[in-house]
């Protein structure tokens, strides 16, 4: 018995006489390189997709974004390693018919074609749609963060500034008092030499005069935080909400019927607040459907964004959450009131009847109010209210809408399960196995095509195992 032995590195050996033989039939090579050549890449905006009468020679934009999309179906994204790549994988040298552009010339491709990349996620998508691999009659919609070039120490918001401001004060005015103790004591060997000291309280005073001017950024601006490295980055709450890190967040609609992504959109919201109509229409567009179902967790529970899907012909599932200020006091909460809608009242834990009294403008919502003389008297109030003028109950004027709506999800409690299964999937996926929880650039436009192409590699690989390698070549061709 003997190991398998190699060949010996100076035995001549006669390649094939092409790299057409390097590749097989079914390799997905042939995928990527059949669907760059169906698309139209001056439609969707690529620069030099049409040549200029004089000039320097440019790459093909197709070689380039075949490049790109082969490295991120690879969990390759460096421009310098897929300029590795070009020069020593087989497959690539098959898809770019030789070509090594250079890491430079890569990187640029993705800066100058930022809004093209996008819409070669969208053209996927419609594809997808053109094969019937969309249920089309409801999604799961979700967010996640994912981090930024541009660390926490290199983030600001207004209050990190003014305790950053005071802590400067702080340590002038101790090197100023040790100054001072060493002009009146002089120690044989004071800690810091009186060079020293002012050296420290010069750096520390330029340090202070850069603070100040971030300042008054925000506050001309009218920003709530500011980013040094990436400007466009927020610092935003993960895991829950127990830490915060600097990033962007990552909006997706998915579908059930393979558990592909319909839409997405990156942006540097911190929350989800005010993100579920804009989400869910762009979803029921890309579907080509006139109704839809959306599925999402109470993170984008808002009354405004409910009225919004409604009127668009989406029908939203959303659990309440309980934000009552009164339950984590031990006081009865407003889900233990009844409201009765034939008589415009609540119905309290004691029995006493709350009638509507007056209505406001809160934040661009009207908002009505309901109390009861019954409160001066009542045995329950010390657990009901700490007002002195008893409890108060406010309604919003379309509050119905969402009445309606738990109704629905309690009446559908394995759709809430279902949002889970679909709309985490891909985050696991992207950030867990393919170890793409982090940007490479700069920039919410830059980061935008970069996440597109994450997206794209997504769906493209779900779609090869749905279809196999010569399904798709075909529905291609």
């Amino acid at each position: 018995m003997d190991y398998i032995e190699g060949t010996d590195r100076d035995q001549t050996v006669l390649f094939p006489e092409s790299l057409e033989e390097y590749v097989s039939p079914e390799n997905p090579v042939r995928v990527i390189d059949a669907f760059v050549e169906s698309l139209d890449l001056g439609a969707l905006g690529f620069r030099h997709a049409a040549l200029n009468e004089t000039g320097r020679p440019p790459y093909h934009p197709a070689v380039l974004l075949k490049l790109y999309v082969y490295g991120y179906l690879n969990r390759i994204r460096s421009s310098r390693m897929l300029e590795r790549e070009a020069q020593r994988n087989v497959e690539v040298m098959w898809l770019t018919g030789r070509l090594a552009p250079d890491f430079k010339t890569i990187a640029n491709f993705r800066r100058h074609n930022r809004t093209a990349i996008q819409q070669v996620c969208r053209a996927f998508t419609s594809f997808c749609r053109d094969l019937d691999l969309f249920r089309r009659d409801l999604v799961a919609i979700d967010g996640s963060k994912f981090k930024a070039v541009n660390s926490r120490q290199r983030n600001f918001t207004d209050r990190k500034l003014q305790r950053a401001l005071q802590e400067i004060d702080r340590k002038i005015e101790a090197y100023l008092d040790e100054l001072d103790a060493n002009d009146a004591e002089e120690p044989e060997e004071p800690k810091l030499t009186a060079e020293q000291l002012k050296e420290k309280i010069r750096l520390l005073k330029e340090r202070m005069k850069e603070y100040q001017g971030l300042q008054q950024h925000m506050d001309e601006s009218g920003e709530s935080q500011i980013s040094l490295t990436d400007p466009d980055s927020r610092s935003m709450p993960i895991g829950g909400g127990r830490i915060t890190d600097v990033g962007y967040n990552l909006q997706v609609a998915v579908d059930p019927k393979h558990k592909l992504i319909v839409v997405h959109q990156l942006t540097n919201a911190v929350s989800e607040k005010g993100l579920l109509s804009r989400m869910a229409l762009r979803a029921k567009q890309a579907l080509g459907v006139d109704r839809l179902e959306v599925l999402t967790d109470m993170g984008y529970y808002d009354g405004q964004q409910v009225k919004a899907c409604l009127e668009s012909g989406i029908t939203p599932y959303i659990p309440k959450p309980n934000t009552s200020a009164n339950t984590p006091l031990g006081l009865f909460g407003k889900e233990d009131f009844r409201y009765d809608p034939h008589n415009d009242c609540y119905h309290c834990p004691a029995g006493e009847q709350l009638s509507f009294r007056w209505q406001s403008t809160e934040e661009g919502r009207q908002r009505r109010y309901y109390t009861t003389p019954a409160c001066a008297r009542c045995s329950l109030k010390p657990r009901c209210t700490r007002d002195p003028g008893g409890r108060r109950i406010s309604r919003w004027t379309y509050e119905d809408l969402l009445d309606e709506m738990q109704r629905r999800v309690g009446a559908s409690p394995e759709k809430m399960k279902l949002r889970k299964e679909l709309a985490e999937h891909p985050f696991g996926t992207i950030k867990r196995a393919w170890n793409q929880g982090y940007f490479l650039t700069r920039g919410l436009e830059n980061v935008r095509a970069e996440m597109s192409l994450t997206i794209l590699a997504y769906n493209f690989k779900r779609v090869i195992k749905i279809l196999g390698v010569t399904r798709m070549i075909e529905a291609l061709a």
